[in-house]
């Protein structure tokens, strides 16, 4: 089932969601050459204690950290380490998230480390980046789910196609439900499948995670004998970028942005919905 929520339920996803926004903000500005992974896994649990709140990864399915950090090409689920020393030119996805009175935020983004990246690593990264923002506009009263996946995949697909050749839109991960858990009904994919449908009606407090991962080469991953990290079959570097959103009656909340995904949404012609905290 797809858990609706109310504008008061909102309202405390929001406030989770600004935690989640704080440790995107420090760990930012740690992820810098010379820093280890567990270093920025660090960063994050003082930013969620400082918050008075809890980590909803840290023991999620046995994980055992309060982030995940995937360079270069690590796709998802990477797990910090003493051992994984950031380098100038990598990049490196760092996902997060926080519970707030049993409220889950979930959000990710890609990270320069240092200087002097290949152009087409800038450009990953942008299309990553702007083909969410274009499952965020998306996100409309009356539509429904599969519109979200289309916008997305549309928009990379419309993109020039990079240096080695195509981009690879990941298939085995994609975005989800989020509200009293973390992982939730329903499942997004970040491209159209026809067999599985249309998929649910979006209406006025769905909560979604859209999180689209795209690679430099295939779609396909491979998990290592962790159980945990994720990477591309053919060891191209990938991208991930995710907010959590909700929809509301006055359009879409972006919960894991600081400014409720205001001026990203007027890019696209639309109008983020107020604050509820104000």
């Amino acid at each position: 089932m797809v858990q609706i929520k109310t504008p008061e339920q909102i309202a405390k996803m929001r406030e989770a969601g600004l935690v989640v926004a704080a440790i995107h903000a420090a760990t930012r500005e740690a992820a810098v050459p010379g820093a280890t992974t567990h270093d920025l896994d660090q960063v994050a649990r003082k930013v969620i204690a400082d918050h008075g709140a809890k980590s909803n990864f840290l023991g999620y399915g046995g994980f055992p950290a309060t982030i995940c950090t995937s360079v270069n090409e690590v796709v998802v689920h990477g797990i910090p380490d003493e051992k994984t020393v950031l380098k100038d030119g990598d990049i490196i996805s760092i996902d997060a998230g926080a519970i707030v009175d049993g409220w889950h935020g979930d959000a990710a983004y890609t990270a320069f480390v240092g200087t002097g990246h290949a152009p087409e690593l800038i450009e990953l990264s942008r299309v990553t980046e702007e083909s969410m923002w274009a499952g965020i506009a998306a996100m409309k009263v009356n539509n429904r789910l599969v519109d979200i996946s289309k916008a997305i995949e549309s928009y990379i697909r419309r993109q020039p196609r990079p240096a080695t050749g195509k981009y690879g839109i990941i298939e085995d991960y994609g975005g989800h439900g989020i509200g009293t858990e973390m992982h939730m009904d329903p499942h997004l994919l970040n491209y159209v499948a026809r067999k599985r449908g249309k998929g649910i009606k979006l209406v006025p407090g769905v909560c979604l995670a859209i999180e689209p991962m795209v690679s430099l080469g295939t779609a396909r991953t491979e998990v290592l004998q962790d159980d945990w990290t994720v990477i591309t079959t053919d060891g191209t570097w990938s991208s991930h970028w995710e907010h959590s959103i909700a929809l509301t009656e006055q359009g879409p909340l972006v919960l894991t942005a600081p400014d409720c995904g205001r001026a990203k949404l007027a890019q696209c012609g639309i109008e983020a919905a107020p604050d509820p905290l104000g």
